[in-house]
């Protein structure tokens, strides 16, 4: 009986751990193996549009066909040709603006919710997470309602004397912000309010009875023990909208360049299949460091 368990035990132990691991190669190794592939491969007019197509009938000779036809050309027209370059910095840009003004708005809010009464947390958090119940893009096209000239920011703006005429809101860079900060506040909001939920009043108590003032307190405490969940909020907010296109779609500007605009219209529009595939592993190779340096950061506070 001993034995069994033991090996029951063990299978356990195995299909645990495998299970993630199966998950991450087939849902992400694999596809990321298939873009790098077409990455490096020439633009053709032909179905798929692209070569060399790796036929695992031919065998090794094959393969090292496969090999010797891999071309970087795609790689190296992305870092010569400014367009593509400046939408990768346009992208960085709207993400770290929109990142640290949802950093500002969420992080009251969380602190809010974490202090306020025990039996009211709970609808807190579900007003947070109630625009999930309605579809994405339906949200996205009643703000394009709200922020065109006629709209009811407009209105509500005349109402109160705020301005003398109607402002133009949409096909703007505000427009964008206000979309992405709307749309990505739960993910800031919510990893907060889990680490500020989890903080020790004790610590603001101690504070407050050696002299401490409440804001002081705050960054003095609150702030450095909820660096976890800033860091997780930022990434959760920062990495999607790096690759947005919904919202830029929608409501920016015909002149708006992001990458995640870039890489649909080289795929979709000039069926440029290679390139669009260099854009998306450059992209993702310019996140991994991001978050390895945030990781590498944290980890040095936590030593510290």
């Amino acid at each position: 009986m001993a034995g069994n368990a033991a090996r029951y035990d063990r299978w356990y132990r195995r299909l645990s751990i495998g299970v993630p691991y199966l998950w991450f190669v087939i849902f992400l190794l694999v596809p990321f193996l298939i873009v790098l592939r077409i990455g490096l491969s020439q633009t053709e007019l032909a179905q798929p549009p692209y070569s060399p197509v790796f036929d695992p009938a031919a065998g090794w000779q094959g393969l090292k066909s496969f090999v010797s036809a891999l071309s970087f050309s795609n790689y190296r027209t992305l870092f010569s040709d400014w367009l593509y370059l400046s939408s990768y910095l346009r992208s960085l840009t709207v993400a770290f603006i929109a990142t640290a003004i949802l950093l500002v708005i969420g992080l009251p809010m969380a602190y809010g919710m974490a202090r306020a009464p025990r039996w009211m947390q709970p609808i807190l958090v579900t007003a947070v997470i109630l625009p999930f119940w309605t579809a994405f893009l339906i949200r996205i096209y009643a703000w394009i309602t709200i922020l065109q000239r006629d709209g009811l920011l407009n209105d509500a703006l005349l109402a109160l004397g705020l301005i003398k005429e109607p402002a133009t809101w949409l096909a703007t860079d505000t427009a964008i912000y206000i979309g992405i900060v709307y749309s990505y506040l739960p993910f800031m909001v919510l990893p907060l309010y889990s680490a500020i939920e989890k903080l020790d009043l004790t610590l603001l108590e101690a504070a407050a009875d050696l002299g401490c003032r409440p804001t002081k307190a705050f960054f003095k405490i609150t702030l450095p023990l909820t660096q976890e969940g800033i860091f997780a909020g930022c990434l959760l907010v920062f990495i999607p909208a790096v690759g947005e296109y919904v919202i830029p779609a929608l409501l920016g500007g015909p002149d708006t360049l992001m990458i995640g605009r870039v890489v649909w219209d080289e795929f979709f529009g000039n069926r440029d299949w290679p390139v669009a595939s260099a854009l998306a592993i450059v992209l993702l190779a310019i996140l991994s460091g991001f978050v390895l340096l945030l990781q590498r950061v944290q980890s040095r506070e936590r030593e510290a």
